[in-house]
């Protein structure tokens, strides 16, 4: 497929959308580094390649003189978007939450595991934008402290679930966003205001202190979520180092698969000759094919005319390209030497990974630019990073340094 820039009737764009929206970033830049793939000259078994980040060594004197004829690939560093709401989850976040602010919500509930960066990621900024947030953790290890139990330390508001009741986790964010609201109060699910009426309310309150209360999905999979992910696809698309007309090969890790949808779509409303590919790391290919069905469906009746005819009738085309990790597993399980890979590679290049999401992406993105030489391989860096507390505790002798 190539895309084509989406014109709406009296010619509205994705950019006219993008600039009317309200952001709860202040801005979508994230820095670009280039990682340069080196033959490997590590003597520690399981080490196939060595890196160098062009980045900081280009600035005195070219880093290892390997580097030059050397194959390389762009990470955006989303990573680095926020100390502890970092990656893709403030992106998602990013036009949902004025939204919700916008409709008068005084609280909003949300759910997830005990190391959930969704979980972290909502009460962060909702703390940061006066919004009670309430969130429902489960787990099988609930007794066991983890590094996201800091949200209920830091935050309040946390409810613990045990994973048989997690099963129905719908009636359960429903169930206890009522008894927040109280019998004055109502209760909404974010994605039923995302529709028809867009229109700021005036009076955000009720006038007699009841409370709003908003239910927000595990994983913030809706379609405003994909206009913060949309939106960093535009601030990137000006950048001199790709460019409106450069091709792109863009690699990312997939849980709900709601960025991987938004990368590719805005690839495609923008007109950009870009490709997504997404691994797939928490279900089936027929699952995220259906994701990406009904996400790419909402986009076009709430934003009729900006996204339309792109896909064609073809069935079996998608705009995201869905791919197994290189070693596929159950999700959560970490295979014997991804967290030494993951050490390897923060010592060369300062880039924090973990071994269940943003691993699996690194490892496509280093096969693609030693494959792909007509385009730029990019890999954008959704977080991750404090999911590596709950695995410093699961295998504790991986993480001691020992005479390192």
């Amino acid at each position: 497929m190539r895309p084509t820039p989406a014109l709406a009737a009296g010619g509205r764009t994705v950019a006219n959308l993008l600039s009317a929206t309200e952001w709860m970033l202040p801005s979508p830049a994230s820095q670009v580094h280039t990682i340069s793939v080196l033959p490997s000259q590590s003597p520690t078994p399981g080490h196939e390649f060595a890196f160098s980040n062009l980045t900081t060594s280009l600035g005195n004197g070219g880093g290892k003189g390997l580097a030059a004829g050397s194959p390389r690939f762009h990470v955006v560093r989303d990573d680095l978007l926020h100390p502890l709401a970092n990656g893709n989850k403030p992106r998602k976040l990013d036009a949902l939450l004025p939204l919700l602010r916008c409709r008068g919500a005084t609280d909003i509930v949300t759910c997830g595991g005990c190391q959930s960066a969704h979980a972290a990621a909502v009460a962060v900024h909702c703390a940061e934008w006066g919004i009670r947030p309430h969130i429902l953790l489960r787990g099988e290890q609930l007794d066991i402290p983890t590094g996201y139990n800091l949200i209920s330390l830091m935050f309040g508001n946390v409810t613990y679930a045990s994973r048989s009741v997690y099963a129905q986790r719908d009636e359960m964010l429903y169930e206890h966003a009522t008894k927040i609201a109280g019998s004055n109060g109502t209760v909404m699910w974010a994605d039923d205001i995302i529709g028809e009426d867009l229109v700021v309310d005036e009076d955000t309150t009720d006038g007699n202190g009841s409370r709003r209360v908003m239910i927000v999905k595990e994983g913030a999979g809706s379609v405003q979520a994909l206009l913060g992910v949309m939106r960093l696809v535009e601030y990137l698309s000006g950048l001199t180092l790709f460019g409106q007309d450069e091709k792109v090969h863009i690699v990312v890790d997939s849980g709900t698969g709601t960025t991987a949808v938004g990368l590719a779509l805005g690839a495609v409303c923008l007109g950009l000759q870009w490709r997504v590919t997404a691994v797939m790391l928490a279900d089936t290919l027929e699952r995220y094919r259906q994701q990406e069905k009904s996400l790419v469906s909402d986009f076009e009746k709430l934003y009729p005319g900006i996204f339309h005819g792109m896909v064609g009738n073809d069935t079996h085309c998608s705009l995201v390209q869905w791919v197994e990790r290189f070693s596929p597993r159950r999700f959560g399980k970490v295979l014997d030497g991804e967290i030494m890979m993951c050490r390897h590679i923060a010592q060369q290049t300062g880039i924090l990974l973990d071994p269940m999401y943003t691993l699996s992406a690194w490892e496509h993105a280093v096969d693609l630019c030693r494959r792909d030489s007509e385009a730029k391989v990019v890999m954008i860096h959704t977080g991750g990073t404090l999911g590596l507390f709950g695995l410093a505790q699961r295998y504790s002798p991986q993480f001691t340094t020992g005479s390192d």
